[in-house]
């Protein structure tokens, strides 16, 4: 009778056949087990475990940065980021976003003649014995410095050193046996690898965020604002409050130290190089001050520079030496004014920001052997660097005006300038003393001269690769030159060297 049952179910299967299978799994007949993940999955699963591990470690050595004003100082915003080289860079609705987030509204202020710490900012562990690095453009104009870390741990902090060329600064704290940021080397960081940013954006501290290695040797403002630009760009997102912050790969090592954004929303921040930024803390620690070693040139990349690059002769890349800044160390040496260096110390150089690079980790002091082409002929001379100065600016050109007319009838011209030979009256005049040459004594306004910023009271010492000292030197220099290929015209102006390409353009 069983069996007959049994048979009569069996037919009924295709509409039993969820009841059946339930049965069966209620009596342990049938052994379920769950679908496994596919390998992808577990790829993504590995990946996500990953960055949560790196959080957790690298969230140990970092730190919230609080800075105060007494009461009656300006804001916070004057330290934290308008004295930073990038703040006055920002359109004026940026910078009025900048000032907003990053300070508390005051309610009502005690009379307390405590400070208030009303910026943050953030910072990493640099040593164990409780050196704190941070970005100079947060700690600078503050009072009072505080410390704080995960676990609630508080300590007021000494300033040690800023630097404003890259805008590290470092922080001394009363503590030690501090786990220290595991610091990568950013030289061999690529773009396209990951990069994870822990900070405290809107004081939402230990906030964590992921992104790409956008690229590398990123400039994003003139050599007036900072000397050492090599910013590492990534897209991982980056907001007022995560500078000084650090930003690491998927290893747990940081290989940059956040500093500035490039409009919000736009997944484009910057990062100093975690090698420059530890070079610099170095340097502060043991001095309070940077010392960076330089040659005393302004440069240009010669394929960028149109003027020049047409009558190079023998290179296509390099680095042109348009000029010698008055006491500077390249001034006596035995480069010349447009030469074009083309390695130093055996690396090659192509760029100008190549070549600033080069010798960012000189010494100043140090001899560098240059490689050069000067008039088609492969060179190489030793410069011995100097030490940048503290307060460096670009050598200003005296107000002369282009209406001064020729005192003596013998004069020659060139594409709008008219010279003559240097005499005691034009050296009264233009107040120049030992020199030698022929002096610019008119230039027309609208000429290939005047847009070169040739005035009168310039001193021309070479046409091309010919000394010039008179007149007669100068017309026979520039007689029979093809002005439309361009003429090289050596200048000097106040002690300052440098030279300009005229070239004679079809109307």
């Amino acid at each position: 009778m069983f069996v007959i049952m049994f048979f009569s179910f069996v037919k009924e299967l295709p509409k039993k056949s969820f009841i059946l299978c339930s049965i069966l799994i209620c009596l342990g007949l049938i052994n379920v087990k769950a679908a496994e993940p596919s390998d992808a999955l577990k790829l993504a699963q590995q990946l996500n475990q990953a960055f949560v591990e790196v959080a957790e470690k690298v969230s140990k050595s970092v730190v919230v940065v609080r800075v105060a004003k007494n009461p009656g100082a300006e804001s916070q915003i004057d330290g934290q980021f308008r004295n930073s080289p990038f703040f006055e860079q920002l359109p004026e609705d940026m910078r009025k976003f900048f000032q907003q987030p990053e300070r508390r509204e005051p309610q009502q202020r005690p009379r307390s003649r405590e400070p208030i710490f009303d910026g943050q900012g953030s910072g990493l562990v640099y040593r164990e014995d409780g050196i704190i690095m941070t970005n100079r453009h947060v700690i600078e104009g503050a009072d009072k410095v505080k410390i704080v870390f995960k676990d609630g741990r508080e300590f007021d902090g000494d300033v040690l050193g800023l630097d404003r060329e890259s805008d590290i600064g470092v922080v001394k704290i009363d503590a030690t046996g501090l786990t220290s940021a595991k610091l990568g080397d950013s030289s061999k960081t690529k773009a396209g690898e990951f990069a994870i940013a822990i900070g405290s954006p809107f004081e939402l501290n230990y906030s964590v965020t992921v992104g790409h290695v956008s690229a590398k040797g990123r400039r994003v403002f003139s050599d007036q604002f900072m000397f050492d630009q090599d910013f590492i760009q990534t897209d991982a997102s980056i907001n007022p409050g995560n500078s000084g912050g650090p930003l690491v790969n998927i290893y747990g090592e940081v290989i940059g130290i956040n500093t500035l954004i490039r409009g919000m929303n736009t997944g484009i921040g910057f990062a100093v190089p975690v090698n420059l930024a530890k070079r610099v803390a170095d340097m502060l620690i043991k001095d309070g001050k940077v010392t960076r070693a330089w040659l005393g040139v302004s440069i240009t990349t010669l394929r960028e520079d149109t003027d020049l690059r047409d009558l190079a002769k023998g290179v296509e890349d390099g680095v042109v030496v348009r000029q010698f800044v008055p006491g500077g160390p390249a001034e006596n040496s035995d480069l010349q004014l447009a030469d074009i260096i083309t390695s130093v110390d055996g690396t090659r150089v192509k760029s100008a920001e190549e070549l600033k690079r080069s010798l960012r980790y000189k010494s100043a002091g140090d001899t560098v052997k240059v490689g050069l082409m000067r008039n088609g002929e492969a060179k190489e001379v030793a410069v011995k660097t100097g030490a940048f100065p503290d307060e460096f600016s670009a050598v200003a050109r005296s107000g002369r005006g282009a209406e001064d007319k020729p005192s003596e009838p013998a004069n020659a011209k060139l594409l709008g300038m008219t010279v003559q030979n240097l005499n005691a009256d034009l050296a009264e005049r233009f107040e120049i003393e030992n020199e030698e040459g022929v002096i610019v004594v008119a230039v027309e306004g609208d000429s290939v001269a005047a847009g070169k910023n040739i005035a009168p009271g310039d001193i021309v010492t070479r046409i091309n690769s010919t000394q010039v000292d008179s007149v007669g030197a100068f017309n026979k220099a520039t007689d029979e030159l093809d002005l439309k290929k361009g003429v090289l015209v050596h200048l000097k102006s106040k002690g300052s060297q440098r030279f300009e390409v005229l070239k004679q353009y079809d109307e």
